[in-house]
């Protein structure tokens, strides 16, 4: 029986008045970069914590993660659920 691989969640945070819009503008990259160097990702977007607190992520399978954390350094990481 074949185990299903996990799906990551990268996650970079952005704060301070600019926060929201810093953090749209960072997942275009992510969708960029992981389209140019061939990346399956499952889904990627933008969440507001707080109006001064959003956070911009990428959600790849666990196969890929490294690739990513390695060459863009997301402030943290979890299993996506």
């Amino acid at each position: 029986m074949n185990k299903k691989e996990r799906n990551i969640k990268l996650i970079w945070d952005f704060r301070g008045e600019d926060g929201h819009q810093t953090a749209l503008h960072h997942e275009i990259h992510l969708k960029e970069f992981v389209q140019k160097e061939g990346i399956p990702f499952v889904n990627s977007g933008v969440e507001e914590q707080s109006e001064l607190h959003s956070l911009a992520f990428i959600i790849v399978p666990e196969s890929h993660m490294r690739i990513v954390r390695d060459a863009l350094i997301p402030h943290r990481g979890k299993i996506a659920e």
